[in-house]
């Protein structure tokens, strides 16, 4: 319990295949937390790579034995929702924030993120002005933003960002999505209980190397499965409240 509470952030780097960006990823948290007055660990956690992302994790790790860097290895792969919650069991970090594995995350969006650790249980970021990717990504967000506020009730800005959260709060929170709502599903969650929150405006970049995972069928099943359950989920405090 003692490590626990004298861990400030949990940091969960996701990975399939990303050996071009993964290093970089794993710097840009450390060089961010060169600044912060804050103990941290980093969770990496590969899922079934076929490349060579599992050595290049093994090379941050060497050349960095002064950060806490532990990689949990999937020898099958389960999905970023799955891999999401099953790592906050293992965090030892007051914290938990996601960092996607293919640096998409600016040093800049990371340390804003970072900079507002204990203001609100939810430190929620967006883009807004500062969304610079193409036109289709951009349209595919404002859609699913439109309809997880639609179903939800709730008015939040961007669900699929590196969400700060409390850990025990992601602990608590059982999910069915394999995929990339999983987060949607677990603001609302958490809205529903009257966790506070904080959104925050961030820049924002595409990754530089590699192909996005999230245009798959099995993805696009998960996103739907999502949205069901956040619809259902609603209802039932409806009811539950009346």
């Amino acid at each position: 319990m003692e490590e626990t509470i004298n861990v400030d952030i949990s940091f969960f780097i996701p990975c399939l295949n990303e050996e071009d960006n993964i290093g970089k990823t794993i710097q840009s948290v450390i060089d961010v937390m060169k600044n912060m007055n804050m103990k941290y660990e980093i969770l990496v956690v590969d899922d079934n790579s076929s490349d060579n992302t599992i050595e290049k994790v093994n090379e941050e790790i060497n050349k960095n034995k002064e950060v806490k860097i532990n990689l949990i290895e999937n020898t099958a792969t389960r999905g970023l929702g799955r891999n999401y919650f099953l790592a906050s069991h293992k965090a030892i970090g007051k914290h938990y924030m996601l960092i996607n594995g293919d640096a998409a995350e600016t040093n800049e969006t990371i340390r804003d993120i970072v900079s507002e650790t204990g203001n609100a249980d939810m430190i929620i970021p967006y883009f807004g002005k500062n969304d610079t990717r193409v036109l289709f990504r951009r349209l595919l967000s404002i859609t699913f933003t439109f309809l997880v506020n639609l179903l939800s009730g709730n008015k939040i800005k961007y669900y699929n960002g590196p969400v700060l959260h409390r850990t025990e709060n992601v602990r608590t929170f059982r999910s069915e999505t394999i995929g990339f709502a999983y987060q949607a599903e677990l603001i609302c969650y958490l809205l529903n209980e009257n966790t506070t929150y904080l959104e925050t405006q961030v820049e924002n970049s595409d990754r530089e190397k590699g192909v996005s995972k999230a245009f798959t069928i099995k993805n696009i099943l998960s996103v739907a499965n999502a949205l069901f359950h956040i619809l259902l989920r609603r209802i039932v405090y409806l009811i539950y409240r009346v």
